[in-house]
């Protein structure tokens, strides 16, 4: 198992210039999430569900990672088993930057894909940046029931958590990068390690920072160097 997790969320990418659902402006504002998120939404307000999905799809087709996507691309490739790279990212920014899709781990999904709404069906398929329609009509050609967006909506069951508790057993090192903490109890995770890095760009009411051996509040695209040759250093301890 990997000594080292990175996780990753939406302030990694934030600075690709990939909005969160927290901003207020752009894409988001646009959108009642309660009707594009929900789990109800592919049976409820489909059309309008299917439309925003294509929009953020097309949104990161000329995103680029920046810095801190690169650095710990290559930290994966340098040290494939030492290290679990898992983003709550939907995006495609790590891959990108040169990973393959078993070299990380999409906790709340993947947005250049999409799959068949039938859960016992098991059609994934990759449209890159295209719209939903453009695979089969928006119909599954195994089962024939429609196809959705491959992202975990609000209230549904994420499947990739048990990849996450699995991995924080054996981990004795713990990076946290861009997350605000409430969907992620962060401060759990750090329990379970003996050495901790949290990078954030200002303190988030839901992590107790006094949990982490060391606190960096600032970009991601500063602080990643940094935090690079720390976990070097522990891996070649």
């Amino acid at each position: 198992m990997a000594r080292v997790i990175v996780l990753s969320g939406a302030g990694l990418s934030a600075q690709s210039g990939i909005s969160t659902f927290r901003d207020s402006d752009g894409l988001w504002e646009n959108y009642d999430l309660k009707i594009v998120c929900d789990s109800s939404s592919m049976y409820e307000n489909k059309d309008i569900t299917i439309e925003f999905y294509d929009k953020r799809r097309e949104d990161i087709k000329d995103k680029l990672p920046n810095h801190a996507h690169k650095v710990l691309a290559k930290l994966k490739k340098q040290y494939p088993n030492d290290i679990a790279l898992i983003t709550q990212n939907v995006d495609d920014l790590f891959e990108k930057a040169g990973l393959d899709e078993n070299e990380l781990i999409h906790l709340h999904g993947y947005l250049p894909q999409i799959r068949c709404i039938n859960e016992p069906c098991s059609n994934i398929q990759n449209i890159g940046y295209k719209k939903l329609y453009s695979y089969n009509n928006g119909i599954c050609e195994v089962c024939k029931s429609i196809m959705r967006p491959d992202i975990v909506f609000f209230g549904e069951m994420a499947p990739k958590y048990e990849d996450l508790n699995k991995y924080i057993q054996d981990c004795e090192m713990l990076v946290v990068i861009g997350t605000s903490g409430n969907v992620i109890g962060v401060n759990t995770l750090a329990n379970f390690v003996d050495i901790s890095i949290l990078n954030n760009l200002e303190p988030s009411d839901a992590i107790d920072h006094n949990l982490f051996t060391k606190v960096i509040y600032d970009k991601a695209t500063n602080a990643i160097d940094e935090i690079a040759l720390d976990i070097k250093k522990f891996l070649n301890e």
